[in-house]
């Protein structure tokens, strides 16, 4: 029952104690209705370590954060969990268990009381940042309840425990795409490993931006590759929605007061106008595309001045067959990779990246170009194979 439901009880039996002692109609030993909820509350308050203060989870309408859209049906009910289960589940934040940090705290590995593998989001932010940390919190919360795709990560639960906030996902056990290709991963990934995962978050970003995931287009607003989280099998998962934006019903832009995302991820357009579209997030896979291709990081503030931006440093050749052999990624087995796949590659990834986001192709358009691409590949690859065989 609802805690109000035990504080009307409470009050009302603590108002007849007081009452019927007052007026002699109580016996001296008489106080077993008080002494009940005295005892209930006394539980209740022993509890409090796994239950105080729990946030519930309220739908978008509630929260009113995008006016003007009903609630839709959600997927399916997220875990609630306590402090407790997350401080269980982690060996109490043991630094072992470590797996990330970014600029919302930390992420832990977890083991849940089932068995489960998990990986726990401990939210870490300044109390100047406390407001905004919870708005990123919920809209997280609401929209992956929402969604379901192979290509999306998914969401266990979440704690909302007094001031805590923790979001548990699936864990991925081959960490975040930056890291493959910079170097900190052993796994070195070969061209057609990089279409696949290419292939993949084009699928994911094409379902958010489909509308059927809850009736309207969703922005990610923060497409980055260390939020393409990558699993056992190397398919990659779209991750981090707390940015995330349902677009008005059937207009094309968002007006928003302040831009968010990342540095070198902006889409020129809307850090200029301030406007939000779906290619804006189209302009960020370009970006993570040019990173699978070099193997660089979209900025990198050990370069040069001119060197830093990798969009600015790569775009002139992307077009230039010739030149286009200078910028792929050293790492990548020369037996591995046609260059017409590379060319065509190259060629949509300059497309992404445009400044003017009309120019841009879509997600779907993305995911169409992504697969013949590939084809390709495999198709230069066996026939070269085949020559080799021939001689």
């Amino acid at each position: 029952m609802k805690p109000g439901f035990w504080l009307q009880i409470f009050v009302s039996c603590r108002l007849r104690f007081r009452r019927e002692r007052s007026s002699g109609c109580l016996a001296e030993g008489d106080v077993m209705p008080f002494g009940l909820v005295s005892a209930w509350n006394k539980r209740r308050r022993s509890k409090s370590h796994d239950y105080g203060d729990l946030w519930t989870y309220k739908p978008i309408g509630y929260w009113q954060l995008q006016e003007g859209h009903p609630p839709v049906k959600r997927r399916q009910a997220s875990a609630v969990f306590t402090l407790k289960e997350m401080e269980e589940a982690t060996g109490n934040f043991d630094e072992d268990n470590l797996v990330g940090k970014g600029g919302f705290g930390k992420v832990y590995k977890g083991i849940l009381k089932s068995g489960k593998l998990v990986a726990i989001k401990k939210m870490e932010l300044p109390l100047a940042k406390a407001a905004e940390g919870e708005h990123e919190f919920r809209v997280e919360v609401d929209i992956l309840s929402r969604l379901s795709h192979p290509n999306l990560v998914s969401m266990i639960g979440y704690c909302a425990d007094g001031k805590h906030r923790f979001l548990v996902y699936e864990f991925m056990h081959n960490g975040n795409l930056q890291d493959h290709l910079s170097g900190i991963r052993e796994k070195k990934m070969d061209w057609p490993m990089r279409l696949s995962v290419a292939i993949g978050m084009a699928r994911g970003l094409a379902y958010l931006h489909s509308s059927t995931a809850v009736g309207i287009p969703i922005v990610h607003r923060d497409f980055k590759s260390t939020n393409i989280l990558l699993d056992e099998n190397f398919e990659p998962k779209i991750s981090d929605f707390g940015l995330a934006k349902l677009m008005p019903d059937g207009k094309e832009a968002y007006a928003t007061a302040r831009v968010h995302g990342t540095f070198g991820y902006f889409d020129p357009e809307y850090t200029s106008t301030g406007k939000l579209t779906l290619q804006s997030d189209v302009y960020a896979f370009g970006v993570v595309l040019l990173e699978l291709l070099t193997g660089r990081r979209a900025i990198d503030l050990n370069q040069g001045a001119t060197e830093q931006n990798l969009v600015l440093q790569v775009k002139h050749l992307l077009n230039d067959r010739r030149k286009l052999r200078k910028i792929i990624d050293p790492q990548l087995a020369r037996s591995s990779y046609t260059m017409d796949s590379i060319f065509m590659y190259a060629n949509l990834a300059s497309r992404c990246v445009r400044v003017e986001s009309y120019q841009r192709p879509c997600m779907e358009e993305c995911v169409k170009e992504l697969q013949l691409i590939s084809r390709t590949n495999s198709k230069g690859l066996n026939m070269a194979m085949h020559a080799f065989r021939m001689v």
